[in-house]
């Protein structure tokens, strides 16, 4: 069976699409967006208005003109009008159409939208028409993005900065490639278009546009919710989060597959699958190393699932960190250190969609909001100290914090923006030690020895201007880096949920979903972030579907062999990279440098996986040559 890419049409999770006003100049902006098929030109209209060509699919405005075009699969799309008003869920959600009508009939003022983002469950784009103006918005998480451009003189919002760019003939900007050559990436330099001509919106933003088309603006539909709640008050909350984050995905029946890796995350995730209509697939990928005790886990937990039929791969045939990067293809709109485990996260896909799975759910993000960061006790130490000095201590022996840069940390009172301006002058100095990440603004970016002089100048300059005028996501340096962890996540999936609906079975992270982040960070960090027990929140939260004797875990495989390995076995494919490098060309990097590099894999440092962000943009320059 063709998989959808090969067929010329987009399967469920690959959905793609821009939004236009209800103009006649959006007509023209239209055409840059509507591509057929030359060896295809049937055009069909279904009973909601949808036009189909092979390649383009168009929902119109009640005017008739096109309101939403793209590319994407009936279920991944719910879309209803009336007389005035449309309202349209693009991805995951379990919102009835007869429900969206009611509050499209009841749509007096775009505005009056953020109450329902806030209420529906599952990860989607919601986009709204009201007499010809627009708006669209993505998730909180930032797993569902939106962008911004002005083409053909109308304000166009899109899913993905890639179909922008197209339609303008628009060139990666080279500053904004030498700032994603830092390690890591900070906030907010990691949310910004990589194109010239396209903006990216906040992911606590929607977008309203005009019916002219001739104006746009923001607006805050999200703010992350103030962590007051106690583990009592709260756990049964998150709980109900999860179950509906699964059943979103599950409540149709159906086959699903499911990691089970043995973690709490995949674990609890196969759970609430197990108890929804549809039949499971539990998917275990053991590691390599001798140490790791994933497959034990999750063979425990497997029997208490009879009715779930358990699939273990062979630990050898699992691809390793470093494979295929030379064969990259897939379409992406910004470079993504994704690719380093691309081949990983996708091998097993095939075999699942072969049993029948409908849909793949993994327990990513779980790592991201049930154990979280210990930047809370900054603030808990001026505030409660006592509590703070107890567990900083449980802190500092659980991690062997050094004892004076965690003191010079906690100390430190510099607002986010200082941080950040103050990053920019070290930019060369070796690596930070690990605890100042964990208790400060975040991890200070570094640039290694490969990337050129002028590279540097351009991120620097990028990180003052920043600087300058940014604000934290949060105020508390622990819920700042909470949310800068989930988007910087959310990324990553978001280009692995693309790769997986081009392979021929979606992929869905239920942890990233915006009500499930959203009652996990309402818990008191206290609670949630504390050296005596792991992931006590999710524990709390899923006793009773997930039994006590898979609860017990209190660490997680860390598969660095397979990195190490993966380094060492696939050195002939980095030096090829680098033999040929766009980086190289456009003066942002040393091939000759990473040539020598890759050479070396036992070079100390690359365990710390400095090479990941390097490898990540010359991938997605190669992709876009192709």
């Amino acid at each position: 069976m063709p998989t959808p890419r090969e067929a010329g049409g987009a399967g469920p999770g690959a959905a793609s699409f821009v939004v236009l006003p209800d103009c006649d100049d959006a007509l023209t902006a239209a055409r840059s967006f509507i591509r057929r098929n030359p060896q295809d030109t049937r055009d069909t209209q279904d009973t909601h208005g949808t036009r189909d060509t092979r390649e383009t699919r168009t929902i119109p405005h009640p005017s008739g003109r096109p309101w939403i075009t793209g590319r994407w699969h009936d279920r991944d799309v719910t879309a209803v009008r009336t007389g005035r008003a449309a309202l349209a869920v693009i991805g995951c959600c379990p919102v009835r159409p007869e429900e969206l009508r009611r509050r499209a009939d009841a749509l007096r003022d775009l505005t009056a939208l953020d109450a329902l983002a806030r209420a529906l469950p599952g990860s989607f784009h919601l986009v709204a028409a009201l007499d010809g103006a627009v708006r669209v918005q993505g998730t909180a998480s930032g797993l569902r993005p939106v962008f911004r451009a002005t083409v053909g003189g109308v304000e166009v919002a899109a899913s993905d900065a890639l179909s922008l760019a197209r339609a303008l003939g628009s060139a990666p900007d080279e500053e904004e490639l030498a700032v994603r050559l830092l390690w890591p990436v900070p906030y907010p330099l990691f949310t910004t278009s990589l194109w010239r001509g396209v903006t990216a919106v906040p992911a606590e933003d929607a977008l309203y546009v005009s019916r002219d088309g001739r104006s746009a603006r923001q607006s805050r539909w999200w703010t992350p919710p103030e962590p007051v709640r106690s583990m009592t008050g709260g756990a049964p909350l998150v709980r109900q989060a999860l179950v509906d984050a699964v059943a979103a995905r599950t409540h149709r029946g159906s086959t699903v597959s499911c990691d089970l890796s043995g973690g709490l995350d995949s674990t609890s995730v196969c759970f609430l699958a197990a108890a929804s209509p549809a039949r499971v697939i539990a998917s275990t990928w053991p590691g390599r190393d001798p140490a790791d005790t994933d497959l034990a886990w999750a063979r425990r937990a497997a029997r208490h699932l009879p009715d779930v039929e358990h699939v273990v791969w062979d630990a050898d045939e699992s691809p390793l960190v470093y494979t295929d990067l030379l064969d990259i293809d897939a379409p992406m709109d910004e470079p993504t250190i994704g690719v380093m485990d691309r081949a990983r996260a996708l091998h097993h896909l095939p075999e699942l969609a072969r049993r029948g799975s409908s849909v793949h759910l993994t327990g990513i993000g779980g790592d991201h909001v049930a154990w979280c960061s210990e930047g809370y006790y900054h603030r808990l130490l001026r505030t409660r100290p006592w509590c703070a000095v107890r567990q900083l201590r449980g802190f500092r022996t659980l991690y062997q914090w050094p004892l004076a840069p965690a003191v010079r940390t906690l100390a430190d009172s510099r607002s986010f923006g200082r941080w950040l301006a103050g990053t920019a002058a070290r930019l060369r100095d070796p690596l930070p030690p690990g605890v100042e990440g964990a208790l400060g603004w975040g991890t200070a970016p570094r640039l290694f020895p490969w990337v050129t002089p002028e590279a540097a100048d351009a991120a620097r300059r990028a990180l003052l201007r920043a600087a300058a005028t940014a604000e934290p996501l949060h105020p508390d340096r622990g819920l700042h880096q909470d949310l800068e962890q989930i988007r910087i996540c959310t990324r990553i999936v978001r280009q692995w949920d693309l790769m997986a609906a081009r392979a021929g079975l979606p992929m869905a992270s239920p942890f990233f979903d915006d009500r499930v982040v959203e009652a996990f960070l309402a818990v008191d960090p206290r609670d949630r972030v504390t050296p005596w027990a792991y992931k006590p929140l999710l524990a709390a939260a899923i006793r009773g579907i997930v039994p006590d004797a898979c609860l017990a875990r209190t660490d997680k495989a860390h598969a660095s062999m397979d990195a190490s390995n993966g380094l060492r076995e696939h050195r002939g494919d980095l030096v090829k990279l680098w033999e040929d490098s766009s980086l190289a060309r456009l003066g942002l990097v040393d091939a000759g440098a990473l040539t020598a590099l890759a050479q070396r894999p036992a070079t100390p440092g690359l365990g710390d996986a400095i090479l990941y962000s390097t490898i990540g943009c010359e991938v997605w320059l190669r992709t876009l040559a192709r």
